[in-house]
Formats: C-alpha cells, sequence, structure tokens
C-alpha cells in the first residue's frame, strides 16, 4: 500500500500548486543548493508583464515622430565615415537643432548624441596619439567598437521611447 500512496503524490504535484507543492518545497532546501532556490523565486510572471507595461506607457507618451528623430540624430553620428573628422559631430548638431524646438524628447536625445559624439571624437584622437607607445593601436579598436556598440543601443533605445544616457559619454552640453 505504501507504493499506492507514493504514486497520487506525484500525479498530485503537477496538479495542485498549493499543498503538494509546498511540500516538495519544504523537502527539497536539504537537498538543493540556494542558488537553485533562487533561480526558481526569480521566475514570476508578474515583473516581465509590469515591464512591458512601462515599455508601453513610455512608447504612447512620445509620439511617433519625436522617436524617429531622437534615433536618426544618433545614428547620424555614422556621417563620420562620410566626412571624416567633423561629420559625427555636425550631423547629429544639424539635427538636433532643428528638431529640438519642436520636440522636447529630440532636445533630450540630441544633447545625448552630440556629447557622446564629442567624447568619442576625444577618445579616438587621444588613443591615435597614444599609437606611439604601442597600446594605441588597441584604444583605437576599443573606441570604434565602444561606438559602433553604444550608438545602436542609443538608436534602438530612442526608437522605442527611452531616455538614453551615454556610459561614457562626457557632458559638454546640459
Amino acid at each position: 500500500m505504501a507504493k499506492k500512496e507514493e504514486t497520487p503524490e506525484p500525479a498530485e504535484k503537477p496538479e495542485g500548486d498549493t499543498p503538494a507543492e509546498q511540500d516538495v518545497s519544504a523537502e527539497k532546501p536539504e537537498n538543493e543548493t540556494p542558488a537553485e532556490q533562487n533561480v526558481g523565486a526569480e521566475q514570476p510572471v508578474s515583473t516581465n508583464k509590469d515591464e512591458s507595461v512601462q515599455t508601453s506607457q513610455v512608447s504612447e507618451e512620445i509620439s511617433k515622430d519625436a522617436r524617429m528623430w531622437s534615433m536618426i540624430c544618433h545614428l547620424a553620428g555614422l556621417a563620420g565615415f562620410i566626412m571624416p573628422a567633423a561629420g559625427n559631430i555636425v550631423a547629429p548638431l544639424i539635427i538636433w537643432q532643428i528638431k529640438k524646438g519642436d520636440y522636447p524628447f529630440v532636445d533630450e536625445q540630441g544633447k545625448e548624441a552630440v556629447n557622446f559624439q564629442i567624447s568619442i571624437s576625444i577618445y579616438f584622437i587621444v588613443s591615435v596619439f597614444l599609437c606611439c607607445i604601442c597600446i594605441g593601436a588597441f584604444l583605437v579598436a576599443a573606441v570604434i567598437i565602444i561606438f559602433f556598440v553604444f550608438l545602436l543601443i542609443a538608436a534602438v533605445k530612442a526608437n522605442n521611447g527611452y531616455h538614453y544616457r551615454y556610459p561614457l559619454s562626457i557632458r559638454f552640453i546640459k
């Protein structure tokens, strides 16, 4: 009869969420590590729903045109490949100056884009000068990678309506 009692318990675990799982969770902490216990605790679906609600609220507050222009302002930094030495600063600056009066979101993100492009230009110039010490080549590669990664992240975040701030940017324009 003990076998019959053990057989219904596993059948009850998937069906009943409250009593069967509470008994199992009381037995498992002895065998499981704390990391395994935390994994189960970090999976509530409600936090993901809250994040999606916040995302939709942010996107609805900022107009589609403002999000598009702020994304273009960030992506305008790629103009440095068309017009070297100043294109990465001039293009976002022009877009920001034209559209900052129309949309406050573009004003904020335009400042961020221009500040980042000025900062990246400074980092690039310093790393080129450090090429004579042999660490400049690695720094040039790092600056280029950081440029592309943060630029694309900022463009996507701005298009989604988030107020993005570049992590390595010096705030020249406030």
